[in-house]
């Protein structure tokens, strides 16, 4: 079978290609997809009613490389790849599909390092708007020529993140009784893979943003452009340094286990989502 390399880009007929595949192999349509982050593939492991195709027998679909993520794609939530790479059109790939699929919803969810003193290890951000600093170098899912079949050549940015369903989501955490360590905070994207100096740490402190990681922006990105609503939870795994005197050090072992720690919580709150964001859709 044929797959795509990640320095190809892709034509509308690849995507029609794959979208073809995936609904011939399911009589499942979601219309919520959800793309998880750093030690978080196991949200799906509960999922009803679910079928899983591995990336590399689905016809031009980027396999991921992380070690800690998922390689396979339900087809009840549609999981795709988020660690990003240089070329961004491999990790947003799936986001297009979803939108072929008839999907209108997506949850993104990762794993990240918290810069607002206030916010504590474990708690769930909910993002509500982000910084893009690879996108300021160029590397920018949207670059290239536009297919005005998935959306506009300039799409507006502003309202990336749905406030409707960041509301339900904060609604939801309430009833789960885990408010408390619900936050709403600004993201920011750096290219990685390692992670930030205290120089660095300090710079994204003043720009504002509440928590950093290496992945989801292009994903959302390309959603915003294809007309998806978006959801982003940001799990704070880590608090970045902001004090040279500090000794602790981050690593991706303590990252992966925060995430096994918030696991059903987050799985949890991600199912109800689900729900409501379909009934939601249903009611429209």
């Amino acid at each position: 079978m044929h797959t795509k390399g990640d320095s190809c880009c892709c034509s509308f007929e690849d995507y029609k290609l794959t979208t073809e595949w995936l609904m011939n192999q399911t009589s499942l349509r979601p219309k919520v997809a959800v793309i998880c982050g750093s030690g978080l593939g196991l949200l799906a492991d509960r999922v009803a009613n679910k079928q899983a195709f591995r990336y590399q027998d689905i016809p031009n679909f980027p396999v991921s490389t992380g070690e800690s993520h998922c390689r396979d794609m339900k087809a009840a939530w549609c999981l795709g790849p988020s660690r990003t790479r240089r070329v961004t059109p491999s990790v947003t790939f799936p986001v297009r599909i979803f939108k072929l699929m008839g999907v209108e919803s997506l949850l993104v969810t990762n794993a990240s390092g918290g810069i607002c003193p206030d916010f504590k290890v474990g708690d769930i951000m909910l993002i509500k708007d982000h910084i893009n600093l690879p996108g300021f170098a160029g590397q920018h899912p949207l670059c290239g020529p536009n297919d005005e079949r998935f959306g506009i050549r300039f799409p507006c940015m502003s309202d990336a993140y749905s406030k409707e369903l960041r509301a339900m989501a904060m609604d939801i955490g309430s009833e789960l009784g885990c408010g408390g360590f619900i936050r709403e905070g600004v993201y920011c994207m750096v290219s990685g893979p390692n992670f930030e100096t205290v120089a660095e740490a300090r710079m994204l402190h003043i720009l504002g943003c509440d928590s950093v990681g290496m992945s989801t922006i292009p994903e959302v990105t390309v959603a915003k452009h294809c007309g998806l609503r978006v959801l982003g939870l940001s799990l704070i795994t880590n608090k970045v340094s902001l004090d040279y005197s500090r000794e602790e050090k981050v690593n991706h072992e303590e990252v992966l286990e925060i995430g096994k720690m918030r696991a059903e919580v987050l799985q949890k709150l991600v199912t109800t989502l689900i729900s409501c964001c379909q009934q939601s859709i249903n009611t429209h």
